[in-house]
């Protein structure tokens, strides 16, 4: 007992303790009581929370992006379903009106499920795919000139049973990627790197300088963006032109120096000229293209008769007819005349049905994209997920300003379709690849679930 009270223990008082602890009678005490039932209501309110907190959404990302998204998949339907009447009542072809409008909602649902799937990938599996999908697309474009089926003189197509598959139209999604890739990656270090070398050829291989600015800067930046247009440049000079504009925007967002930039486009200009010098590719092609278009520009064509009108002109006189409120739905004239009213010249066709003021919205939607692209590349946080974003909304929004330029004479013709509403397969499936990424880059955002590797830069937020 007297070992107890030297160190403050004192046996009778720890005994009443545990008595005022202990339960009486077999039961709890009032306020244990109230706890426990206090937990067994909570539970069930917990599990009913539980499920809420796990439901997956089906759309995620950007809600304005899929507003957009939407409207422009509806005014394909009714592009299309108009615009091919005329191949419908081709005698030779034994079809009905509504046949290409079963097939464009084939296509638009299939690319849907396709969106839906490509914007729950985290944007980093896109980094470690990058390379095996640009070199896959690289050979299956190459592939196109040996066992592709060949339209107005260029083999654009692999025929896959009755579908046919562009796979140019991989290879511009593809090089953005990888690009986007191989410039987060040096983000540290990019501005201090010479990505063009020296026109004296002969020196590349003795020059220790040379030498560096092959490893560092052209072998992983410059040479896949210059594969890439050679690839597509034979069977399709405006996509390659337009993989080449797209690349440099990210080359200067992505800061490489202005300096290089700059070569990069004299190496251009001196490549395009050596190109038509040599006679090569679809140069004979263009230089059609381009003296039409200055014939048109610099000549009358008052009283000239309709079967010696270009398409430019068609569309034009199309647009003409549209005025400000349109023709109405299904009340084109021109497109018995058009030669593409549902692809090439889908957005002349618009106007003429529905007038200059819907025409503008649409063209503000495709603007609008790239507005939202730019928001989402503010909130990344990381190289790689803001420039693969703004490469492929400029990917999406140039095409789509290119197609609205021919059609009203800005530029000589391209044979670029407006991205989601022309008929084609492979432009809409590819098309609503890069937008399921931009999505997943959206989603990422909300979630705050980017990493951040040390060797990107962190953007302002």
């Amino acid at each position: 007992m007297k070992r107890n009270e030297e160190y403050g223990y004192d046996e009778r008082q720890t005994g009443a303790a545990a008595r005022d602890a202990a339960p009486r009678n077999g039961r709890t005490s009032r306020s244990t009581e109230e706890r426990n039932a206090g937990g067994r209501n909570a539970a069930p309110e917990e599990a009913e929370e539980a499920p809420e907190r796990q439901q997956v959404r089906l759309f995620t990302g950007d809600r304005v992006l899929w507003i957009i998204i939407a409207a422009l998949a509806v005014i394909s339907i009714l592009v299309v379903y108009s615009s091919t009447a005329k191949m419908a009542y081709d005698a030779s072809a034994a079809r009905t009106t509504s046949h290409f409008l079963r097939q464009q909602l084939m296509i638009l649902a299939a690319s849907l499920v396709v969106l839906i799937a490509v914007q729950k990938i985290n944007c980093r599996i896109y980094n470690y795919f990058a390379r095996p999908f640009y070199f896959l697309s690289v050979l299956l474009t190459l592939a196109v000139y040996f066992i592709g089926a060949t339209t107005n003189g260029a083999a654009r197509w692999i025929p896959i049973g009755p579908f046919q598959f562009q796979p140019s139209e991989a290879l511009k999604v593809a090089t953005v990627l990888f690009l986007a890739q191989q410039l987060a990656s040096r983000q540290s270090k990019i501005d201090k790197v010479r990505i063009v070398p020296s026109w004296r050829f002969w020196t590349w291989h003795s020059s220790p300088v040379q030498r560096r600015i092959w490893r560092e800067g052209t072998f992983p930046i410059l040479l896949p963006v210059a594969v890439s247009c050679a690839v597509i440049f034979p069977a399709h000079t405006s996509s390659a032109v337009l993989v080449a504009m797209a690349s440099w925007v990210m080359m200067l967002i992505g800061r490489v120096r202005f300096g290089e930039l700059m070569k990069l486009v004299g190496w251009g200009i001196a490549s395009i000229v050596l190109i038509m010098t040599l006679n090569l590719g679809r140069s004979e092609t263009a230089e059609g293209r381009v003296s039409t278009w200055i014939h048109l520009w610099t000549e009358t064509q008052v009283d000239k008769p309709i079967e010696h009108l270009t398409d430019t002109e068609r569309s034009m006189i199309a647009i003409h007819n549209g005025g400000i409120l349109g023709e109405g739905a299904g009340q084109s004239a021109m497109r018995v005349e058009m030669i593409h009213p549902e692809s090439d010249y889908a957005y002349a066709f618009f106007v003429e049905e529905y007038g200059l003021l819907l025409a503008l919205v649409l063209l503000m939607l495709y603007l609008w994209i790239f507005f939202r692209a730019i928001e989402i590349f503010r909130r990344c946080g990381t190289a790689f997920p803001g420039l693969l974003v703004l490469g492929l909304a400029l990917l999406i929004t140039c095409q789509a300003l290119l197609h609205i330029m021919v059609t009203v004479n800005l530029i000589p013709e391209t044979g670029q379709t407006l991205p989601l509403i022309s008929r084609r397969g492979s432009s809409t499936l590819f098309t609503t690849i890069a937008l399921g990424m931009i999505l997943s880059v959206s989603r990422q955002n909300d979630e705050k679930s980017h990493d951040t590797p040390r060797a990107e830069t962190l953007y302002e937020r």
